[in-house]
Order: structure tokens, then sequence, then C-alpha cells
């Protein structure tokens, strides 16, 4: 069908010497087998369109069926939906689909886009080159629309188009709209390396940037033009992609400059194009977690191996300080709005906050902060008990202190008297904390 309907573009618009049979095709959609066009012969197709009645234009302009002639007069009409019915029939001829690439309703012009970029594709061999001579030139008017929505329209059916000239995919890509832009860059097989690099001297937007990054395979001279243009989102884009081909020289001129942009970090750890120097240099600013990646692989020399290991040591033991100076500001301000009660030391204690309780105990007891730890350390029952009343706390967190933070197993802490009483006078526990100093 799609081939009868091709060969009957090309028909004379009008003035036609001969009316010949009109091929059987089937009507789709709500018009099939009851459109008025659906086995009409030429004569009564016209005396349809003589009563100009607007219902049967639009059954006469949507049906594949219409006489190329019909059709050529309703890319006239007065009625926007019949122009628009007739841009998107296929059976349209040719004649007709360029007047209507200059209709003023731009709903007519994006359907006319539609079909034509639809119908390329599929088109017959032996009707190619006069699909070159007559369709083309309307591809380059579409692709120069005044409105973005119809280039864009345009630029996402040919995406991946192989069956159009590559002049009309470079305009597209050339785009000052991303919208129109964008689907071409990151899609088009027609684009060649010179094309992107091209694109991007142009000082295309961000977007058209990220998207060529994001194309199926990326050459090692565009990923140096995209790093070149030194945007961040499209780096990190281009580092994320697998297919990407990056220069060792250019991971390490990315790793030069990596260290204060977060999103480049996880990207570029996983690039197995990393040189020793550049693991080296990452090494030196990415997360504890990214460090073990980069200490996982089995590209490595043995003091590269040995040097991340020992980073990622260090960068443990800075983090828990870090994690212990948090928590002992958090007691300290508790602290200083008489916050720092019970209640605050349990959830401290069942939480495991480890930090913030010797903190506090150092605050509410008033002893030296090693002094404190040693005490926890000892684990002793009776000493823990009499470092939780120092710090005038309660008998039942004297017993979460013993279990949690002490660790001291069940059947050796000191329980309550009568439930919530410290079970050691004052005078016993003063002697017990005289003896820790």
């Amino acid at each position: 069908m799609l081939k009868n309907l091709l060969k009957r573009r090309f028909a004379p618009a009008a003035g036609s010497s001969s009316e010949p049979a009109p091929v059987p095709v089937q009507i789709p959609g709500p018009l099939s087998g009851e459109g008025p066009a659906d086995g009409m012969d030429y004569g009564a197709q016209k005396e349809l369109l003589a009563a100009s009645d607007l219902t049967a234009r639009l059954q006469l302009a949507g049906s594949p069926d219409t006489r190329p002639e019909i059709l050529y007069y309703l890319a006239g009409d007065e009625n926007g939906e019949v122009r628009q019915a007739v841009a998107a029939n296929p059976a349209t001829p040719v004649q007709a689909d360029e007047m209507l690439a200059e209709d003023a309703d731009e709903d007519v012009r994006c359907d006319l886009a539609l079909k034509i970029a639809r119908l390329l594709p599929d088109m017959p061999r032996d009707e190619q080159d006069k699909v070159r001579e007559l369709t083309f030139d309307m591809l380059k008017r579409l692709a120069s629309d005044q409105l973005p929505r119809v280039r864009a329209l345009l630029a996402e059916e040919l995406k991946q188009s192989r069956n159009v000239p590559v002049s009309i995919v470079r305009q597209l890509a050339l785009d000052v709209a991303v919208i129109v832009s964008a689907p071409v860059l990151e899609y088009s097989p027609l684009l060649s390396d010179l094309d992107l690099m091209e694109v991007i001297a142009a000082g295309c937007a961000q977007e058209a940037l990220c998207a060529i990054a994001r194309r199926e395979h990326v050459s090692e001279d565009v990923s140096d033009a995209v790093v070149a243009a030194f945007d961040v989102p499209s780096v990190a884009t281009l580092l994320a992609n697998k297919n990407a081909s990056v220069r060792e020289a250019t991971l390490d001129k990315i790793t030069e400059n990596a260290a204060e942009v977060q999103s480049w970090h996880e990207p570029l750890v996983m690039r197995p194009e990393l040189s020793i120097r550049a693991v080296r240099r990452v090494a030196g600013f990415v997360a504890s977690s990214l460090l073990e990646v980069l200490a996982e692989r089995n590209n490595l020399d043995r003091d590269t191996t040995r040097f991340l290991t020992q980073r990622l040591k260090a960068r443990i033991d800075e983090t828990e300080g870090e994690l212990q100076v948090e928590e002992q500001e958090k007691a300290r301000d508790l602290d200083r709005s008489m916050l720092l009660d019970d209640e605050a030391m349990e959830q401290a204690i069942l939480s495991g906050r480890a930090d913030f309780v010797l903190e506090a105990l150092t605050l509410r007891s008033e002893l030296a902060p090693e002094v404190v730890r040693k005490i926890i350390d000892a684990a002793s029952p009776k000493v823990v008990t009499a470092l939780a009343w120092k710090a005038n706390l309660s008998m039942r967190t004297a017993i979460q202190l013993q279990s949690r933070t002490a660790r001291i197993p069940p059947k050796k802490m000191l329980n309550a008297r009568l439930g919530t009483d410290y079970p050691l006078t004052p005078e016993e526990m003063v002697k017990l904390l005289a003896k820790e100093l």
C-alpha cells in the first residue's frame, strides 16, 4: 500500500487529461469501511467536495483513497483542520505538501514534518531519486521553520535516520533551540566527529554538550573537545559514559581540577584508563568509599596499593575524629541549654553514640576526660555506677551505662536497690571514684 501511496504523491495535481481508476485502499481508523471517499470514483469525490460540507471535507482530506487533485485543492481550504488532515495524509501529492510547508498554521506544518520524516525510511528504492528532488527541499524549509516546535518534531523523527541528507542533520544539530539540537546530537549516526566538534566549538548550550557526551560511541577527539569546554555536568556525563573513549592525558587533566567537583569523583574513579599518577591524585580528595574502590583495582603496582591502603586508614581516622568533635559539640550545646538530662543521655546510650556519652559524663561529673574514659574502659560495675551518680544521673541511666557503654555482662551488673535507688552509699561511691583520680 505504501508504494502505491508514494506513487500517487507524484500524480498531477490538477488538469490531468486522464482519470485512472482509484487504487482500492482500506481507510484506517474511524473512516474504515464508511468514509465518503471509500470506493468513490473521481466524479463522486468532486460532487462530495462541491457540497462544501466541513465533515465531508475532513473525511476526504484524511482518506488515503482520495484523489491527488482533490487533496491538492483541499490543501488550500480555509479550515485549518482540513489542511492539517491533508498534511498528515500520505497520499497527498508533493505539490500540495510544498504549499503546506508555508502554511500559517503551525499544527499543519508539524503534521507535515512528521509525515515526511516517517515516510523517508520506507521509501522504495525506485522512488528515491524523485523523493530527493521533490521532498528534501521541504525538509530543509521545515528544518528552518520559525517555530522551534516544528523543528523539534522533525529532529525527533530524524534523529536516528540514515535516509536524510547530512546537511539537514547538521542544520538541526546547530540549531540554537536545545529541544531541536539535543536529539540529533545524541543519536544521529550521520554526524561525524568533525560535525560534533564544530557544534562544540560554536559554543553550544550545556544540554547540547551533555547530549554529545551521552552518545553511544564518543571518540577520544570528541571527548577532548567536551573536556576543553570545561562544563561540569557535561564532563560528569562523559566520565559516566562507558562507551566514551577518553585519553589518559585527558583524564589526568580532569583529575587536576576534580577536587572541588563532587559530581566527578565517582565516575572518575570508575574509569579504567586512570594512570597511576591520577589514581594517587584522586586518592587525596575522594570519599573513603571511593578510596576502597580504587584500592581494589587490579592494575596497580604494589607501592600504589600500599599507598592507597595507608591513605584509606588515615581517612577513616580523620573521619572518626571529625565525628567525635561533632558529637562532643552536641553534648556541649545541650549542657549550655540545660537540656543534658537523663532523657538525652538514655537516647545517646541506646543509639550507641559513645563520644556524646563520654563528653556528657565529663561535663556533668566535672571529672577529667581521661578519668571518665578510664572508668568506662575498666568496666567495673561499682565504679561505673559511681560515675553515673557523680554525674547526677538516675540509677536507671546508670544501669544502661553499665550495659551498653561499659559492656558489662548482665550477671555482673550492679542493680538498683528498691527498684530505683543507688545500691551504694554516697561515701562508698566517693571512695571508689577517688581511687581513679
